[in-house]
């Protein structure tokens, strides 16, 4: 028997250490979707719950006499406070917007209780047979680290796609209360009087009650905290893999005045339907001015608009979409009002799409086709998560895809950022012209899709010229005039010398 119960303390160990890992990874995955900053977010939950976890071991000294019941006190509120985290963080982005704040808390309590598992559980071990201590103490850690692996794999490959976020760590807390329960009103039901055991049960049935009622709200208190968000009721809400999609506005096409179509990711602006044609114009045609411009490698650009510019050129014959995330060009292919922003771009014979990582595929790809132009329809660099796109290595791997006399064309913030963009251009040995993206109307954010103020045009042989193509009908926002002039005005800005390039190793 004292084998068996040995045997049962360490598979609660086990569940105990998955449930602690999936709480962890709930925080980061969600840091990283609301913030973007994964860097940042992974850094600071790491961080602080190793601390905090450290503290909890300490705290735990003062709680071993009575170690089944204070074990069952803190799985208790580690499944409340773990499964409503990410419920909890989510509402504190919408509606307080003090999200770091509430991370920190979060992250530091979570830790407080995690860190107090191990001092008790081992005390439990102890209990039922004394041993040497460095053997129950190698046990014991191996059935938790056993544990972090389960709980580290069945975060991304089940919980995540198959219930959500929020789902996700609700039923994790439901494990983790269950798991505690069983410990101590089993193995250990002589430890509490009858009084504390019947307090035991009503508790960790009220834990249960409390996720399972927030489960059943999870759909409205989502609804609710989009609304306080986006101004408006969503009209279409996908959760994907990386990040939360969200489309508002009308879908009648066209539009209504006043609604115009509204495209998030993660709670950032992407497009706006009544402005986006000014940065995907800046973006596209400048790009396709050059000699040839009939094979086009499009990275990033799933929701179909910059590929709507794309094949406005009659030359073009082929264009390759490499994008993140498939949820994105799905949207864009069913939702009326999108597919209608992007002329249906994607049902377009020309178009493939890839679905792969742009980096990952630039540098993994084995094949040797080279393309007349070359756009990076992707973030502008703003935080340490979206630096890869626009580091050196990038830069060299998408220039290696030009054909002779191709162009790359990339998208760059406004101010000091724009000339850091522009160093990495010039490291990856290429010569540039930046220019801005023309002003936006009164519906949209600056820049209209969200991050990008500027463009800057690259090429290999030469300093490419702002010019437009004459197979495309002319742009809506600008002139080839327009276009020269601005780019003019915007070079006498540059700094001598250039900022350092930001590098995979060194984002800036």
């Amino acid at each position: 028997m004292p084998a068996r119960a040995r045997l049962l303390v360490l598979l609660a160990a086990f569940v105990c250490a998955a449930c602690g890992l999936v709480y962890e990874l709930e925080l980061v995955a969600l840091g990283g979707y609301l913030l973007g900053d994964s860097v940042t977010q992974t850094s600071v939950v790491l961080s602080v719950m190793v601390f905090a976890m450290g503290l909890g071991s300490l705290l735990a000294k003062h709680f071993t006499r009575r170690a089944a019941v204070s074990f069952a006190l803190v799985e208790c509120a580690l499944a409340v406070v773990g499964g409503l985290s990410v419920l909890l963080l989510y509402a504190c982005w919408a509606w307080l917007g003090r999200y770091q704040v509430a991370l920190i808390a979060l992250t530091c309590l979570i830790g407080v209780l995690i860190g107090a598992e191990i001092p008790l559980l081992m005390t439990l071990i102890q209990r039922i047979r004394r041993e040497e201590a460095g053997r129950a103490a190698a046990d014991l850690f191996a059935a938790d680290y056993v544990g972090a692996l389960i709980g580290g794999l069945a975060f991304p490959f089940l919980l995540l796609p198959a219930l959500g976020q929020a789902d996700g760590a609700l039923l994790t807390g439901a494990v983790n209360a269950v798991a505690g329960a069983a410990v101590v009103l089993w193995l250990f039901r002589d430890e509490p009087s009858p009084r504390a055991r019947l307090l035991l049960w009503t508790g960790c049935g009220t834990v249960l009650a409390v996720l399972a009622v927030a489960g059943a709200c999870t759909g409205a208190i989502e609804r609710a905290a989009r609304h306080a968000l986006y101004g408006t009721t969503p009209r279409q809400a996908v959760q994907s893999r990386y990040g939360e999609i969200v489309l508002t506005g009308q879908a009648r096409v066209p539009a209504q005045a006043g609604q115009p179509l509204r495209l998030y990711l993660s709670g950032r602006l992407a497009a706006c339907g009544s402005d986006e044609y000014r940065y995907h114009e800046a973006l596209v045609h400048p790009a396709l001015a050059g000699v040839g411009d009939s094979r086009v490698l499009l990275l990033g650009g799933g929701d179909g608009l910059a590929l709507r510019e794309v094949l406005r050129h009659r030359k073009v014959t082929e264009v390759l979409v490499v994008t993140l995330d498939p949820a994105v060009p799905a949207l864009a292919r069913t939702d009326p009002a999108l597919s209608a922003l992007g002329e249906h771009s994607f049902a377009d014979p020309r178009v493939r799409v890839v679905t792969a990582d742009p980096l990952a595929w630039l540098r993994e790809d084995s094949a040797t086709e080279r393309f007349d132009a070359v756009l990076a329809d992707l973030p502008a660099p703003e935080r340490a998560s979206r630096s890869e796109y626009h580091a050196v290595e990038f830069y060299g791997l998408a220039a290696a895809r030009l054909a002779t006399a191709g162009r790359l064309a990339v998208p760059a913030p406004a101010g000091p950022g724009l000339w850091t963009v522009e160093a990495g251009l010039r490291a990856a040995g290429l010569f540039t012209v930046p220019f801005p993206v023309p002003g936006s109307g009164p519906a949209c954010d600056p820049a209209g899709s969200g991050d990008a103020a500027t463009v800057l045009l690259a090429a290999r042989d030469l300093r490419p010229e702002p010019a437009l193509a004459a197979d495309a009908p002319p742009p809506r926002s600008f002139t080839a005039p327009e276009l020269s002039a601005a780019a003019t005005r915007l070079a006498t800005g540059r700094p001598q010398p250039l900022p350092p390039p930001s590098t995979l190793l060194e984002p800036r």
